[in-house]
C-alpha cells in the first residue's frame, strides 16, 4: 500500500507533470521524466521510444503466466489554462486540462507497490503511450515491432470523468467508447474581382448545400449499433477581403459512430456527397483524415476482474454515463487482450475535461492505484 509519505511525493510529482505539459508527438521531456521515475524502481527493464515517444516499465515474475497492462497517457492538451494554482501550467497555450498527469502518477503509484511486492507469476507492464488525443499514439504503440515484447493478456486503464461522484466508478461491458474520425474536406476552384465573381469558380454554393447533407448523415440517438453522428466543426470559405470572390474552401467534420464497422461506411458516405458536390459546381475536392480514434470496447472477462477488485475494496461503481460519444484510443489495447476503461469520478460538480479551468484531484491518486493494485494481485497473486 502507499503511505502518506508515498502520496505526497506522487502529489508534488503530478503537479511538475501539470506545470510541464507537452502536446502529442511532443513528449520529449515528459517520457524522460517518466523514464527516469520508473528507473528509481528497478523494474526488470523499461522500454523507450515505442511509438514515437513512449515508455513502457515491465515488472517480470520469470515465472510463467499472464501480461497485464495498465496505461497512461503522456500528452496535453493545445489549451491555454487560467487556473491561478502554484503547479499552473508553464507553457504557453498548453495545459494537461485531461486528467494525463493524474493518470501517469497512479501508474507510477502501481510501481512502487510492485517494486515493494513483487507479483507471484507473470508480467506486469506500466504503458505510458504518447499522443492520445490526436488518436494516433496507441496504433504507433501496438504497431511498433517492440511492442511485441510486451505483448499483454490483459489491459486495464482508467479515465478521470468528471459529473461522477467522487470515487465512483463508471464501466459497463461492450461499447465504452465511440470511433470517431476528423474528415478534412478542401474545395478548389478559381478566384475572381469580386466584381466580376463569373470570371472564378467559388466554393460557397457548395459548402452551403454540403452543410445540412453531412449534418443528416448523422444525427445522434441512442448509442446502439446504429448510431451515427456528424458535427461540423470548423468552415472557412477564402479570404477575410471584400474584393476577391473566393476559390478555395475547408469543411472540418467530425464523424463518429458506435463501431469500427459503422466508421468505414459513414466516412465512405460523406466522402461522396462532397464529391457530388464538387462535381456539381465545377470543383475540385481533396480529403484528409485526422484524429482518427478506434472505437473502445470492453471484454466482458476484464470488465468482471475489475468490479471483482472493486467489491474487495468497497469502491462503488455501475454504469452511469456510459458507453460514451467521446472518444479513446485505449480500444487498440483491446484488439489482441482482454481489455476494460474505468471511468473515475472527481465529482458530480467537477470542472469538465478540456475546459481551462480542471485540474485533477490529487486524492484520486490513491483510489486509482488501488484498483489496479488490487487487479494485479487478483491475476498475478503476490509473492
Amino acid at each position: 500500500m502507499l503511505t502518506n509519505s508515498d502520496l505526497v511525493e506522487l502529489t508534488a510529482f503530478r503537479r511538475d507533470l501539470h506545470s510541464h505539459p507537452e502536446v502529442s508527438g511532443q513528449e520529449v521531456q515528459t517520457a524522460a521524466t517518466i523514464k527516469a521515475a520508473l528507473t528509481a524502481l528497478a523494474p526488470s527493464f523499461i522500454l523507450t521510444g515505442l511509438g514515437g515517444h513512449g515508455v513502457a516499465a515491465v515488472f517480470d515474475s520469470g515465472i510463467d503466466g499472464a501480461t497485464v497492462l495498465f496505461r497512461a497517457e503522456l500528452d496535453a492538451l493545445p489549451i491555454a489554462e487560467i487556473n491561478d494554482i502554484p503547479w499552473s501550467s508553464q507553457v504557453a497555450g498548453k495545459s494537461h486540462v485531461c486528467g494525463h498527469d493524474g493518470h501517469m502518477t497512479m501508474l507510477l503509484a502501481l510501481g512502487r507497490m510492485i517494486a515493494r511486492r513483487p507479483v507471484a507469476q507473470g508480467r506486469v507492464v506500466l504503458m505510458f503511450q504518447p499522443a492520445e488525443e490526436d488518436g494516433s499514439g496507441a496504433k504507433a504503440v501496438v504497431a511498433d515491432p517492440a511492442f511485441q515484447q510486451i505483448k499483454p493478456d490483459w489491459a486495464f486503464a482508467i479515465h478521470i470523468e468528471p459529473g461522477r461522484p467522487f470515487g465512483f466508478v463508471a464501466t459497463c461491458a461492450g461499447l465504452i467508447n465511440c470511433a470517431s474520425l476528423g474528415l478534412k474536406i478542401t474545395f478548389t476552384g478559381k478566384t475572381a474581382h469580386a466584381a466580376d465573381p463569373d470570371d472564378g469558380i467559388s466554393p460557397a454554393s457548395a459548402i452551403a448545400s454540403l452543410i445540412p447533407t453531412l449534418d443528416a448523415l448523422g444525427t445522434g440517438g441512442a448509442l446502439d449499433d446504429d448510431f451515427r453522428l456528424v458535427t461540423i466543426t470548423h468552415v472557412n470559405i477564402g479570404e477575410p477581403t471584400f474584393g476577391i470572390a473566393p476559390g478555395e474552401g475547408v469543411i472540418f467534420a467530425t464523424l463518429r459512430t458506435a463501431g469500427d464497422a459503422g466508421m468505414a461506411a459513414l466516412e465512405r458516405s460523406a466522402r461522396d456527397l462532397a464529391t457530388q458536390a464538387a462535381e456539381t459546381f465545377g470543383l475540385g475536392v481533396t480529403f484528409e483524415v485526422h484524429d482518427n480514434f478506434a472505437a473502445s470496447i470492453n471484454d466482458e472477462e476484464a470488465v468482471a476482474v475489475a468490479t471483482q477488485a472493486m467489491d474487495a475494496l468497497g469502491v462503488p461503481y455501475g454504469d452511469t454515463g456510459v458507453p460514451m460519444r467521446a472518444s479513446e484510443d485505449f480500444g487498440v489495447f483491446g484488439w489482441d487482450a482482454k481489455a476494460a476503461m474505468l471511468c473515475l469520478g472527481p465529482g458530480e460538480d467537477y470542472a469538465a475535461l478540456h475546459n481551462p479551468d480542471y485540474d485533477f484531484d490529487d486524492d484520486l491518486i490513491p483510489v486509482g492505484s488501488a484498483i489496479f493494485e488490487r487487479i494485479t494481485r487478483d491475476l498475478l497473486g503476490r509473492v
